[in-house]
Parts: structure tokens; sequence; C-alpha cells
């Protein structure tokens, strides 16, 4: 075969495969067997490798795998990705529709979906090619599994036309279908292995393994239902799911009543009930519907939550629930020295794994439902994630069973427990000589949001405090490379990376340090407010109760946290300490230079499609120079700045309360 023939067969092929995979999991009308299509692929290798100068980069032969990671990259989102608020009843239903109805005017159609219980994916493509795929993450990053999601046949690696955006996002759920779960545990069985007792969390560790080859063997599948990007050429979702549908994508389909449009409530639910009778018949797990506002301007009208679109719910199926012994109740101290009571249970099976331990959450559970050692109790799965108590068989209680009396002291430093009015759960107040509390405060300290030290663990972290190298979090600025070989299971590399991630954590910028330190009720966004109204440590140390309080979103009860915080004398000299090795406690001189006070006092709220500015830049620059920025339209509200598509109604609601509107351009010279 001449070099000439060898490229026009290999794209011969490549096309031909190519359609193959979109009839067999796009158009679900597979045209050859599994055996003819694996035969085209292996002409397809050999001449690849006969001839690599014509071997595409998306080529289909890359679906075998082969590639190994030996660490997978963290990268952010370029769209944070939210969670949904979940519900459970037709009231909740209707009252989502409710809250919808009084921010936006008009009909309102609906998109119900099935909620696929998988592993949440993000997939880039520039210019029709598969570009990076993002695991969730925490919502703001995620880790970068490209390599492994290639080998899914139901993902394009190519799409299909020429109407696409040269870059967009496509996000869904990657799982395992039933059959080929089944499959896997039954080879796992011959082999004497143990099974794998959930479907979604056993897809999670495939998406995490180092080899792309083994991947592919597993047979991974994906169902594709949200696409983001600048500028899409559609007015609707579910417009745009079915233009997905045609560019090559797995996508939910109308034909097989996997969405729906719906006008109304009873649509709705028609919707629900058929699929919480036939969802057992899916080759998949679903555990809810997703009801979604279909027009894309009400849902830039609804706009977010910080956590989840206003736009969107999703409803759970009810969850299921067993009965089995309660053995024992023990005691678990969080690093917060929060106490919460833990359910050990004789082993059962509920939905799809085997449950041996429930949370109690606190003493008022506990006291709420009677929950007693030796009773047969109730559980289920809250959300399906965390089983949970729900309730006790007390007729089958024996006569002589007594009252749970929960605990004074705390179980790993025998201190004397208290709770303060208005806190959830008892806690043990000896921070610095309880040992998960000081353990616990060092792993929060190294995790990802907060100092992010490359090589520590929580493993790590146990390990050098049992051995006395790190008895607080000062103490691990202290390590040498000369402390960390000599441990057990220490090499050079894990030695120096450490050193190496200890050096660069110098450099995390002020608002994270805070966050970092673990003062009680300062989470991520606190610390962000704290630090960009203080600028310094020093400054919140010395801060009465007024002063804190009239911080952005600090009330009294994370002001008195953190006054009880700087009143202990040890936490006090861990500041001055981490200051001595070089920890950020003021804002840098670039954060101070690009921060200003010109808009402060100021409420807005960013609504439309803007040309000089994205909306999420829009916002920061607000916040940079001391504006606060809110979602709806209130008489608090101090300017609209409007673009492009702004809703209707929010115009009208700023015409009512009298509320000024400027484009960008005024906006722009309000900040200089």
């Amino acid at each position: 075969m001449t070099p000439a023939e060898a490229q026009k067969k290999i794209a011969q092929l490549s096309t031909e495969i190519n359609q193959h995979n979109y009839n067999y999991y796009m158009a679900d009308k597979p045209t050859i067997s599994d055996y003819d299509f694996d035969m085209i692929l292996e002409e397809l290798q050999k001449l690849e490798e006969q001839f690599p100068e014509f071997a595409k980069e998306n080529s289909p032969t890359k679906r075998v795998g082969g590639t190994i990671t030996k660490n997978f990259e963290t990268v952010k989102h370029n769209y944070p990705m939210l969670s949904l608020g979940n519900s459970y009843s037709r009231e909740e239903i209707a009252d989502f529709e409710t809250r919808i109805k009084k921010l936006v005017e008009g009909e309102i159609e609906y998109v119900c979906e099935l909620k696929y219980d998988g592993v949440a994916i993000g997939i880039t493509y520039k210019n029709g090619k598969l570009f990076q795929a993002l695991t969730r993450g925490d919502g703001v990053q995620g880790d970068d599994v490209t390599e492994n999601v290639k080998t899914i046949r139901s993902i394009p690696l190519e799409l299909i036309g020429d109407d696409y955006p040269e870059e967009f996002e496509i996000r869904g759920e990657i799982f395992f279908p039933k059959t080929v779960f089944e499959e896997l545990n039954n080879d796992r069985e011959e082999i004497g292995e143990q099974l794998y007792a959930n479907a979604r969390n056993t897809a999670s560790g495939t998406l995490k393994m180092q080899d792309s080859a083994i991947v592919a063997q597993r047979k991974l599948s994906s169902y594709l239902y949200f696409v983001l990007g600048e500028n899409l050429p559609f007015k609707t979702h579910f417009e745009s799911i079915e233009t997905a549908g045609k560019w090559g994508f797995n996508v939910p389909k109308s034909t097989k009543k996997y969405i729906k449009k719906c006008s109304n409530i009873d649509e709705i639910f028609e919707f629900i009930n058929y699929w919480d009778k036939e969802r057992n018949n899916l080759n998949f797990d679903i555990d809810g519907i997703v009801i979604k506002v279909n027009s894309y301007q009400k849902q830039e009208e609804l706009g977010f939550t910080a956590k989840s679109p206003k736009w969107a719910i999703a409803y759970k199926f009810k969850a299921e629930r067993v009965s089995t012994k309660l053995l024992e109740i023990t005691y678990q101290v969080g690093r917060t020295g929060a106490i919460t009571p833990v359910a050990n249970l004789q082993p059962v099976q509920l939905a799809g794994t085997t449950v041996k331990r429930a949370s109690l959450h606190n003493a008022d559970q506990i006291e709420k439902l009677d929950i007693r050692v030796n009773d047969t109790v109730f559980v289920e799965k809250g959300g399906e994630i965390i089983p949970k108590i729900v309730g006790v068989e007390a007729t089958q209680r024996d006569i002589f069973s007594e009252p749970t009396v929960y605990i004074t002291h705390c179980p790993e430093c025998n201190t004397e427990l208290i709770r303060t009015e208005g806190d959830a759960k008892h806690f043990c107040p000896n921070e610095w000589g309880c040992p998960p509390q000081i353990k616990g405060k060092m792993q929060h300290f190294i995790s990802r949001k907060a100092m992010n030290i490359d090589g520590l663990g929580e493993e790590t972290i146990d390990l050098l405090y049992e051995q006395g190298l790190a008895k607080n979090i000062s103490d691990l600025y202290e390590l040498t490379y000369e402390h960390l070989i000599a441990l057990d299971t220490f090499q050079e590399k894990k030695s120096k990376n450490i050193i190496d991630g200890l050096i660069a954590s110098k450099q995390i910028p002020f608002e994270r340090v805070l966050y970092a330190i673990g003062i009680r009720y300062v989470g991520e966004t606190v610390a962000k407010k704290l630090a960009k109204h203080f600028k310094s440590i020093d400054a919140i140390k010395n801060a009465v109760l007024e002063e804190l309080i009239a911080a952005d979103e600090i009330g009294d009860k994370i002001a008195e946290s953190i006054m009880l915080y700087f009143s202990v004398e040890q936490n006090q000299q861990l500041i001055e300490k981490l200051k001595t090795v070089g920890l950020k406690f003021e804002l840098s001189e670039e954060q101070l230079a690009n921060t200003t006070d010109k808009l402060a006092g100021l409420t807005f709220v960013v609504s439309g499609v803007f040309s000089l500015f994205s909306r999420d830049e829009l916002k920061h620059l607000i916040e940079q120079n001391g504006g606060k920025v809110s979602g709806s339209i209130s008489k608090k509200t101090s300017y609209i700045v409007a673009g492009e598509n702004m809703g209707p109604s929010k115009l009208q609601k700023a015409t009512d309360l009298g509320v000024e509107i400027i484009d960008e351009v005024k906006f722009k010279e309000m900040i200089g």
C-alpha cells in the first residue's frame, strides 16, 4: 500500500468508525455487530502504526487508551459547577414555581429531564475537537481527566457538521450502564476479588485511574445535557439539547421520554410519576428529575444564589429505607471541637452499599427520636449519600431498655463539654490539647481551598503528629528534609515535594491564610470579606465588636467567635510564629493598589449581556471598588448595570422602585 492509499484508507476508516459510534450511542440504531466494529478498529490501528504520519490527533484508536497519568492537574472551571437545590414533594415544586413567577413575567415553560446518578463532568471543545475534560472537584476547580474521558465512546472526539461555536463547554454525567457494572462484578467474582458495591463510586474511581487503557476496558458511558459558552446560538435550553444531539453528543432524547417540555405543575408531575415507576427499567441509575426554566432570557433574569441557579431544581425520588439493629453509639470530635454522635449498626444493604454507621447529628436528635442501644432503627440515605437514622421500631424494644445518656466529657481528652445557646452541638473547648482538634486544624490548614500544600494529606498529618514532629500548624514550617526522609515510606521525591509545598504556601494571599487558620464560622466567603474590610490580621485582632459587625455580612455570632479566637494566648502566639516564617497576614501592595472605596455603600444588580466586560468581571470590579453585588432588585439597590436583553420584569421593578439604570460605559466612568 502506498502512502497516498494509506492516508485515504485511514481517513475512510476513521469516518466509518465515528459513524458507527454515532449510530450506536446517539441514534440507538447500530448497523454492525460489536465483533465487526472491533475488526474495523483493529484495521485502522495497524494502518496508523505502519503510517504514523497520517494518524489524526483525535483518531478513534485513541479510545483504547494507553496514556499513563500519574498526577491529575487541578484546573479552574471557566464557569463554576454549581449544585441544584433539592425538593421531595409537590408542595416544594409549587413553591419553586411561585418564586419564579414573582421574579419574571409572562408564561413560563419548563424542561424536565432525568437526574442521572453518575459523576459530573465538564468537557470543552475547541474548533469541533475535544480539548479538555474536568471533574466537578469543589465546584470552582476540578481534575483534568481528558485522556480518560477520550476513551468513552459515547463522547465524541470530533463534532459533526460545522455550525457549532468555535469554543464551548458541555456538561453531563459519566456512569456505568447497569449491565456493564454487573459484568465488571462478575469478572471480579470469578477471580476471587472483592465486588464493587456502588456503581457511582466505581465510576468516579475509574475516571481517576492512572492507566487510560484500563478506563477504556471499563466501558463507561455518558449523557450530556448542559451547554455553556459565550454568544451561544440558542434561545432555549431544549433547543440547545436538540442541537447538541445533531453535533454528535449523547443527549437526553424526547423520543425516549428522557426530556420533555412542560407548561405547568400537573405536566411536571406526570413526568415525575412516570419515571418514578419506570426508572427500574433503565440500564442506568437515576435518583430524581431535574426541572429547568426553558428560556435563556428568563434564566438570565432569575440569576443565581451563591450555590445554585434560581431557575432549576431537582426533585429527588423517595429514599430507600431499611431497618437494622443499633449496636453502639460512639462520639467523634471534629476540628472545631464539635461532637458528633455516630450510630454503629448491624451491617445492612442500602441503595447499593453496605451501611455500618450513620450520623446521629446531635443530642437533640437522639432525644427527639428516643434512640437507644439495641433498638431496631430505620435507616435512609440523606440525599442518597449520607446514611441517617429516621426512626425507631419501639414495639421491638427490650422492656429493660434505658434512655441514652449523652456524654458530658470529651471522649478524646476528657475535658468537660460545653454547649452555648444557639449551638446545635456540644463542643470540647480544649482546642490546644485535644488530639483530633489539633490534627483536624492542621488538615484544614493544608487543604486545597486553604493553603493547598502539595504532598501533605490526612495520613501524613496523623503520622507527623504521632511522631511528635508537628503538634500545631506552625510546627509544619519547622520540618526539614532530614526529618521527613527518616520516616518510614518517605522517599526522596515525597519529602522534597512537602518541603517545596510549604515554601510555596508562603505566597498564598491573606484571605486564604485567614481562612486556613480555622477561626470558627470564618469560611472562605467571610475570610474574603474580612480581608477586604480590615486589610490585615492585626486590624482584625484589635477590632472591637462594633467595628467587626460594621464589615459586610459580619454578624454578632461571627464577630464574637473572632474575638474569642484572639482572646486565647496560644492563638496569638501561633499567628506571630506564622508571621515569622513568612506567611501573608495582610493584603499585598498589588491588592491594595487595585482596591478602592469609590463604590463604598452602593449596591449593584448586574443584568443583561455586555460587550466591554463579562458579567463576572463587572461583579469583581464592583467588589474591588468597595461596592456590593446583589442578585435581586430591592429598595436597597443603588444602581442596575444593564446590558442588552435585560429582562422586562427587572426593568419594570427598577422603574417602580425608582432605581437608576446605567450602562457599562457609565459604570466604567464611575470607577475611573
